[in-house]
């Protein structure tokens, strides 16, 4: 790449977690070349963590829903971006239609690694062993390095940026208790599938243990998470239900006023560690050496049985032991640690 400031268009994940962890190659590229502009292709909805971070020029959206091919779409947007002159693509999804808008808008350097038969529509094409590059945000690091780079690359930590008048502006526009002992926040939600949910009913007993505590307790969670979090409530009713009431771009300014977060492995996770938190994170089916809270303060409870992680989105033996088996009295002594 020849030039002395060069643009990047970012063909970024649509997965909230995913999304997070782009920032550390955002950061890690503004870092070794200052003068470089940063645009990212993504969902109109991630929006609001773009907004967050620093090191993004400009978000470019893609309309098109997850699964939707769209070619004419996809073509007349990249026709679109031809006048923005960029030097280099860098698509982050390992799909096939993911890497087309960079061809169509001329992008001479199109970075990614291979799959779906992307030869063609990237002349940068990488081979990923998962095995030298075990981490979903080394692999996003490495695509801004040259192939030739030693691997893995060390990554820099997420931080999502957040104003005080946003701060404000939450506090005033839902006015939520705020204990003077503190406010923990529970994410319960798993998009993925139950495999990933830590059981309500311990949800449930931790909100409790932390009211009788004299904590204020808040849910998070999108509208697919309303029924789980309608089951904590009903137990607890003490609790401020936020799930499916707040934009994203509000819950994350919620999640910034609180003291702990208590997470099954999920896009608020992520969120939660990028904002500094006190993340304490529950990994079930997942590989919490793949995805991990990137935030170093963050913990990470998970037990060692022979069939986890084994990824899926549901058990298929039905007893789910790899989260039942992490009880609330363990999640509170870790709490009590920090």
């Amino acid at each position: 790449m020849t030039s002395i400031a060069p643009k990047y268009l970012i063909v970024g994940p649509s997965w909230i977690g995913d999304m997070v962890m782009a920032q550390s190659l955002f950061i890690d590229l503004k870092r070794r070349i200052p003068s470089c502009s940063i645009d990212v292709l993504a969902p109109r909805w991630t929006f609001p963590l773009l907004e967050r971070m620093p090191q993004v020029a400009q978000g470019v959206a893609m309309s098109l829903g997850h699964g939707q091919l769209g070619l004419i779409e996809r073509f007349r947007l990249g026709v679109s971006l031809r006048p923005f002159c960029y030097d280099q693509a860098i698509v982050l999804p390992n799909s096939w239609k993911s890497a087309l808008v960079p061809l169509f808008a001329r992008i001479p350097l199109r970075t990614g690694f291979l799959g779906e038969f992307r030869w063609g529509l990237l002349n940068d094409a990488r081979r990923l062993d998962k095995m030298d590059i075990p981490m979903t945000v080394q692999r996003f690091v490495a695509l801004g390095r040259d192939s030739q780079s030693r691997i893995p690359p060390k990554y820099p930590v997420p931080e999502l940026i957040v104003e005080s008048a946003n701060k404000a502006r939450v506090l005033k526009k839902y006015s939520p208790t705020r204990s003077v002992n503190g406010v923990i926040g529970l994410c319960p939600g798993a998009e993925y599938g139950p495999a990933k949910r830590w059981p309500t009913d311990y949800f449930s007993s931790i909100a409790r243990e932390k009211i009788e505590q004299g904590w204020s307790v808040w849910i998070f969670g999108s509208d697919k998470d309303k029924e789980i979090a309608r089951k904590i409530v009903a137990s607890v009713p003490e609790c401020e239900d936020f799930s499916g009431r707040t934009s994203l771009s509000d819950a994350i300014d919620l999640i910034s006023l609180t003291d702990v977060i208590v997470t099954n492995d999920s896009g608020l996770m992520h969120v939660a560690a990028a904002l500094s938190k006190n993340v304490l994170a529950i990994f079930g089916s997942s590989n919490p050496e793949a995805t991990p809270p990137l935030n170093p303060g963050a913990k990470i409870v998970s037990i060692n049985i022979e069939c986890a992680p084994c990824l899926k989105r549901t058990c298929e033996f039905g007893h789910y032991r790899c989260l039942r088996d992490i009880t609330p009295e363990r999640i509170l002594e870790e709490l009590n640690r920090f």
